[in-house]
């Protein structure tokens, strides 16, 4: 295809077929964009105040089992937050 015939061809809204979400990630996103967003945090938050209160009490693999959950949790908030933002299309 050459130059002349690409930009005689308008771009087709949405995704291509081929890159569209499948049925359980689109319901699932669906889902979870119903939570608020601070969930994620006010969770990272508290893994956070576990950890070092598994710490505190001389419980050190507790402490760093809990502890890691942070940054799992925030991940989650902001793919939850992307989701709400863009759609479970990216359109």
């Amino acid at each position: 295809m050459d130059y002349e015939e690409l930009t005689k061809t308008a771009p087709q809204p949405g995704p291509k077929a081929e890159h569209r979400e499948g049925v359980v990630a689109r319901s699932i996103e669906q889902q979870t964009a119903k939570m608020p967003s601070d969930w994620f945090l006010w969770a990272a938050f508290g893994s956070i105040a576990a950890s070092l209160a598994f710490k505190a009490s001389g419980k050190d693999h507790a402490s760093l089992f809990v502890g890691q959950w942070a940054p799992t949790f925030l991940i989650l908030g902001l793919y939850n937050k992307l989701v709400k933002l863009h759609g479970s299309e990216g359109v």
